[in-house]
This record gives structure tokens, C-alpha cells and sequence, in this order.
């Protein structure tokens, strides 16, 4: 049985990732300046964020999955085999699943918004990315049946549509962040 889980997990998982974020932050300054330490800390943090929320058991106590109602699979259901609710939003999981990745793809273009003449490649590069950290969660949730999640291809289509509009999301707020500047003042 897998022993830790629950809500009260996931949030302790999310604060311990912030506090050592936070330490990401701290270091970066001194080189790279407060705005884009703090873009990368973000985007680390919400990264964690994710896999706190989608690799820790939803149950504190999910119980054992025989291995003969394991699924070999990943779910080509649209919808997938999660409940129409979840246990946090309640917009459904299809809605969780997109939200999730939008603070993730935002930060991201962000991030990559430092060096604006190779946004054209680094952004859909660090998109395809994302996706393919969605991919390795469901892959995780299919192969580690005790964790008591279930594949889904529905959750994969979800997060990538989360992480483009959290892309969009970016692009529209660079020019107001304006991450290729480094905070920094120099005295002449």
C-alpha cells in the first residue's frame, strides 16, 4: 500500500516545493536579477505544483490494486474514467486538468521571454515540453497502480490545451513584465 496521500499531502507537498523554490529564487538573484529569478522559481514551483496534484493518491488511504484489475492501458474514453467532479473544483476534472498547466505554460514563455529573439523557437519547444511532462504523469499513473490514479489520454489533450492557453496567457503579458530586462540599476 502506498502510505502517504490525501489533500493535506498535497498541500504540505506544494509548500515544501515553495520553500525550496523560494531558495531557487535567492540563488538566481545576485545573477539574473529579481524579475526573471522569481519567473524561474514560479515556473518550478508550478511544475512541482502539478506533480504534487497528480502523483500523490487522492485518498490518504487508496488501498491495494490487484494486478489482475490493473489497467494495462491508458484510457481512450473522451472523459476518461475520472468522476465528473473532483474534490477541489467544481468544474469537473476535464477543467482542473487544463487549469493546472496554465500557470505553467505562462511562466514558461516568460521565462523565455529573456531572450526575445529566440522566443520563435524556445516557446513551442518549451510547450511540446509540457506535453510531454503530461505524457510521463499518465505513463507514472499507469504503471503505478497503488497510487490509485488512472491514464487518460482525455488528461493529456486537457493539460496540453492548458499549457497553449497559458502560452497565449504569457505572450500577452511579456510586454508588460518585461522579462529580458534584469531589475538590475547600474551606476555609470
Amino acid at each position: 500500500m502506498f502510505p502517504v496521500g490525501g489533500v493535506e499531502v498535497m498541500l504540505l507537498g506544494v509548500v515544501l516545493a515553495g520553500l525550496v523554490c523560494l531558495g531557487l529564487v535567492a540563488a538566481l538573484r545576485p545573477f539574473a536579477g529579481t524579475r526573471w529569478a522569481v519567473l524561474v522559481g514560479g515556473l518550478c514551483w508550478s511544475l512541482a505544483v502539478i506533480a504534487c496534484v497528480t502523483l500523490l493518491p487522492a485518498d490518504s488511504a487508496p488501498g491495494i490494486v490487484p494486478a489482475e484489475t490493473r489497467s494495462e492501458t491508458c484510457s481512450w474514453d473522451v472523459g476518461g474514467p475520472a468522476p465528473a467532479g473532483f474534490w477541489i473544483f467544481s468544474g469537473g476534472q476535464r477543467l482542473l486538468n487544463a487549469l493546472v498547466f496554465v500557470p505553467a505554460g505562462a511562466l514558461l514563455v516568460l521565462v523565455l521571454a529573456r531572450w526575445p529573439r529566440l522566443m520563435v523557437l524556445t516557446v513551442p519547444v518549451g510547450l511540446v515540453a509540457l506535453g510531454a511532462y503530461s505524457v510521463a504523469i499518465e505513463i507514472v499513473q499507469l504503471e503505478l497502480a497503488r497510487l490509485d490514479r488512472a491514464c487518460d489520454v482525455t488528461d493529456m489533450v486537457d493539460n496540453a490545451t492548458g499549457a497553449v492557453l497559458g502560452g497565449l496567457l504569457g505572450l500577452a503579458l511579456a510586454p508588460i513584465v518585461r522579462p529580458w530586462r534584469s531589475g538590475r540599476r547600474y551606476r555609470a
